[in-house]
């Protein structure tokens, strides 16, 4: 059974945690005791109706103020497939939070306030799926109840967010109309909306197309850690580490970068034994026939189709860090299993994601800003353009004093 990873983004108030405390009650991913719960806080806070929304709004503070602030993962399943749901917030101080929860999502919902139409973040939400190259996106145009389920007003909706997104990047969008707070169209067919011949939104992610969304062509595998056992088999040495993309057989010609030596693929295996293949994401051990010296870092592709070896990246930047990026700032560099120290070199621009405008040379990336960065780095990186390879193509910067992680990066095609 395969799993779907999902992320919604939405305003303050367009209902995301009531559409994922809905899809939770509907699909009985609950136990009795937490609907209780749920039950009494609505009761007490003098709710007419049991406020799914309490399900995902875990924290104190979010459940005082009714809005979301940090990213909540849940995770349920149907016989069909399994999810794991990634609550982002709204609210426009929260982006780098969106950002996180979205970075390794299959599909994103939007949702749109069917009373509001499509506001500032609406856009903002939808630039940065865009951003993180999320393949599939289900415009969720939510409270339809609230318009007296008005064909027009959805219309209007998809038009105007089809007229934004036209200068976007979106290879799959999906209009639902919905209710979450009633369920219309959530898991089951609507009857209030009968001029809407599209399924409900659990049937399209239980049917959206995954496998194809990722990449079997490019041979992608960081090496993590190197298995040497101390139980007699000296000659034994594995590399471990996750296949990010591509597919790896035994018998397979690789090469070892940064060093550029070739061998080739004697055995590939996991905790359960040797495969005859493996493919991404999993996680395994490459045996090779030749003694090459490779170590944490470094990674094996195929020897005519090999990532590049970089040490000036181009890339889009999201700061996540109150205190701003300046030129000239040194970070720890994290892409893949390599870290390295990087230089800011130049900030071409930061990006107005609301109107798409750009800031030409800001100086510096405030909190949450997303600009067009110029890195230099200590040791050469092995990377693909994020459009190609989501994995090979991003990295973390982190304070090295702290240690926090102060933004994420999208390496751009040159």
């Amino acid at each position: 059974m395969d799993i779907l990873r999902f992320a919604t983004a939405g305003s303050v108030d367009d209902g995301k945690s009531t559409l994922i405390g809905r899809l939770l009650y509907d699909s009985k991913s609950i136990f009795t005791d937490q609907l209780e719960a749920v039950e009494r806080t609505s009761e007490q806070r003098g709710d007419s109706y049991t406020d799914l929304a309490l399900l995902t709004d875990g924290l104190r503070a979010e459940r005082e103020q009714g809005i979301t602030i940090d990213v909540a993962y849940r995770y349920f399943s149907t016989p069909l497939r399994k999810f794991i749901i990634a609550d982002t917030p709204g609210h426009i101080q929260y982006t780098r939070n969106m950002v996180t929860g979205a970075s390794t999502a299959d599909l994103a919902i939007i949702l749109i306030d069917a009373r509001k139409g499509l506001l500032e973040q609406s856009r903002r939400h939808a630039t940065i799926v865009s951003l993180l190259r999320v393949p599939h996106v289900v415009l969720a145009i939510n409270k339809m109840d609230l318009v007296d389920w008005s064909q027009d007003v959805y219309e209007e909706i998809s038009a105007d967010f089809q007229e934004f997104a036209a200068r976007l990047d979106f290879s799959d969008v999906t209009a639902i109309p919905m209710s979450a707070l009633t369920g219309d169209n959530v898991v089951e067919r609507s009857a209030h909306m009968p001029w809407y011949e599209g399924s409900a939104l659990l049937h399209h992610l239980e049917h959206v197309y995954i496998a194809s969304d990722r990449n079997l062509v490019d041979v992608r595998f960081p090496v993590q850690t190197v298995i040497r056992p101390q139980n007699g088999r000296g000659d034994y040495r594995g590399f471990a580490g996750q296949l990010v993309s591509g597919v790896i057989r035994p018998g397979d010609e690789i090469i070892a970068l940064p060093s550029g030596l070739p061998s080739r693929v004697r055995s590939v295996s996991t905790a359960d034994g040797e495969l005859t293949e493996a493919f991404p994401p999993m996680s395994i051990t490459v045996q090779l026939e030749d003694e090459v010296d490779i170590s944490r870092g470094d990674m094996l592709s195929r020897p005519n189709n090999q990532p590049e070896a970089m040490q000036d990246i181009d890339a889009m930047v999201c700061w996540m860090d109150p205190t701003a990026m300046t030129i000239g700032a040194k970070y720890a560099l994290k892409h893949t299993t390599r870290t390295v120290r990087a230089l800011v070199k130049g900030i071409q621009y930061e990006l107005d994601i609301n109107s798409l405008q750009r800031e030409p040379e800001p100086g510096s990336l405030p909190l949450n800003g997303i600009g067009r960065v110029t890195l230099r780095t200590t040791l050469p990186l092995m990377v693909d353009p994020y459009r190609r390879n989501r994995q090979t193509g991003s990295f973390i910067l982190i304070d090295e004093a702290s240690n926090r992680t102060v933004g994420a990066g999208f390496i751009t095609e040159n």
